[in-house]
């Protein structure tokens, strides 16, 4: 498949310029252009388990893995799922948290033949539902706790086989004791039939004749669906291509060898956790240390027990760190680097962390759209603050007007558009979307920032998230920056909801730090001292906790669909 260049009646055409002001500013062992082999994604994994048969993969709970025991997994894993009528193309679902065997399904998945669909276990019975059924997914592989979701899409899709794996399976002794009989209580409960289990797969021998399929570099390894834990997302097609190659771009950026340890807390099934946590560390022959779920007190445990180099986090997960009140008697010294994705990075976040750590956080930027990150400050190189930095080797990005699609000089707001070769192939079974969102080969990201004269780009905002208030726009990120400058404040947020005069008025979402009492006006002056009338919010809401996407994200969108669903009820 190659990158769609059809036009929406309208939509603008981008041109072929680009300023390449920030190749200047790459560390010195970054190059400008990368070379990516037509290999299928799979290959990552088997080269480096040919290379460094005996070294550690993966890590859960203190048990390794090592590449060997990995590729022969998957290569079973591959065979058994021909066995059971899995074809080349057919997509298979993957249902599971950070474990060894979400890495057997992604790669055994990919060695059949067949595409990846990983699923968010935090996702409701209509979203699954709607996976399913867009995606014809006939299979999928999970855990226990999970049954009861798939049991209820046994009739109203098109599910017909259910591949069960324990967590036990994967645990040293003896935590997996007491996790064996939770599992089999749970699946008892179920009553899902005809389970197969994972372990009859990966423990059967392999055919004499066995092969990984042959795959076009240029076909479909990927369908992951776009969206938080709310509304129904767009299938994202990522090529084998794609992922390659953005594996290849984040071991240049990060400088990634086989000694490095990633701790993969951030979940596998998502875009950043999957491309550059588990591809990239596969794809450098380094080491995951793979967590299920994202606990502050767990994770600051694991680093100083296993001592990885590199953490993969959002900003709220390390609000909830410096709100540990002993996080100074862990030894995180191991750390050499911390990249930050997916929401903006506030100053007293970076700063915070960075003198408790002594490591560099480095924020960049992504989106599933493009595999995942695609640009970062340089690791050892210039960093800014608040900005998003410089776009990896062979991604070009520029500002362009947000009407026009004409191309904007250094210091001007407009929306940030890109190409790269991670580019995905388009949205599943929607051409419209699709040339809505690339045009003469960009990616128009639907965000709102600028690039400095130094070729160092930031984010002011989402096009879709702008507030307007009486015809003047307001940034989110401002007021958000904003709010975490306030010592109270543990976490927060704001929201645009409809005024009948306005427009639209702003209120603002907020958690405080422990031991800590405020009222709304308190707040609602604090924001007027600091800010222009119009951005001033209007109402303030204290809640316990805030909805988050199960990377960590604060959900703005569900805030404001609960406001609107108020306003129905009234």
């Amino acid at each position: 498949m190659t990158s769609p260049t059809t036009e929406q009646k309208g939509q603008p055409t981008i041109s072929d310029a680009v300023d390449r002001r920030w190749l200047k500013f790459y560390d010195a062992a970054v190059p400008p252009h990368l070379d990516y082999p037509r290999i299928p994604l799979y290959q990552l994994l088997d080269d480096a388990a040919a290379q460094r048969p005996d070294q550690v993969c993966a890590r859960f709970f203190g048990r390794p893995f090592t590449y060997r025991q990995m590729k022969e997994a998957t290569d079973r894993l591959a065979a058994g799922l021909r066995g059971l009528g899995v074809r080349p193309g057919d997509r298979v679902g993957v249902l599971l948290p950070n474990c060894p065997q979400f890495i057997t399904a992604y790669y055994g998945i990919l060695k059949a033949g067949a595409v990846v669909l990983p699923l968010n276990p935090l996702y409701t019975d209509y979203e699954l539902t709607h996976h399913f059924s867009d995606s014809g997914a006939e299979t999928v592989v999970t855990i226990p706790l999970f049954l009861p979701k798939v049991a209820l899409l046994r009739g109203k899709t098109g599910l017909k086989r259910v591949i069960v794996t324990r967590l036990a399976d994967a645990l040293p002794f003896p935590l997996n004791l007491a996790q064996g009989v939770q599992e089999m209580r749970l699946t008892r409960a179920a009553k899902v039939p005809d389970l197969i289990p994972l372990k009859t797969l990966t423990g059967a021998k392999l055919p004499a004749d066995y092969r990984p399929e042959p795959v076009d570099p240029d076909s479909l390894a990927v369908l992951i669906y776009s969206g938080g834990t709310t509304g129904v997302g767009k299938g994202i097609m990522l090529s084998h291509a794609a992922c390659v190659a953005n594996v290849k771009q984040i071991i240049a950026w990060g400088q990634l060898k086989d000694d490095d340890k990633l701790m993969a807390v951030l979940p596998l099934f998502h875009g950043f956790g999957m491309s550059v946590t588990m591809n990239g560390t596969i794809g450098a022959g380094g080491e995951m240390i793979l967590l299920p779920r994202f606990k502050a007190r767990d994770v600051v445990k694991a680093i100083q027990k296993f001592k990885p180099t590199f953490f993969l986090g959002v900003p709220t997960m390390f609000v909830a760190f410096s709100n540990l009140p002993d996080i100074a008697k862990y030894d995180l010294s191991s750390l050499r680097g911390i990249f930050v994705g997916a929401a903006p990075l506030t100053r007293a976040i970076k700063e915070s962390f960075e003198a408790k750590t002594g490591a560099r956080m480095i924020e960049g930027y992504g989106l599933t759209e493009a595999v995942t990150a695609i640009m970062a400050n340089p690791f050892h190189g210039q960093h800014k603050l608040g900005s998003i930095g410089l776009p990896f080797p062979d991604v070009d990005m520029k500002i362009v007007g947000l009407d026009d699609g004409h191309d904007l000089p250094p210091g001007e707001l407009g929306e940030i558009v890109l190409r790269s070769p991670t580019l995905m192939t388009g949205y599943y079974k929607k051409p419209d979307e699709t040339a809505q969102t690339i045009s003469n080969g960009w990616l128009l990201t639907g965000d709102i920032g600028y690039m400095d004269e130094e070729g160092y780009f930031y984010i002011t905002d989402r096009k879709k998230e702008l507030i307007i208030v009486g015809g003047f726009n307001v940034f989110p990120r401002e007021i958000d920056e904003l709010i975490y400058q306030h010592p109270k404040v543990k976490e927060g947020i704001c929201v645009g909801l409809p005024d009948p005069y306005k427009g639209e008025k702003i209120k603002v979402y907020l958690t405080l730090k422990d031991g800590e009492t405020a009222t709304p006006d308190e707040f609602i002056a604090y924001f007027r001292e600091r800010l222009t009338a119009y951005k001033a919010p209007s109402e303030v809401e204290f809640r316990d906790e805030l909805p988050k996407s199960m990377i960590g994200k604060i959900l703005r969108r569900q805030l404001r669909e609960e406001e609107l669903a108020k306003g129905k009820r009234a």
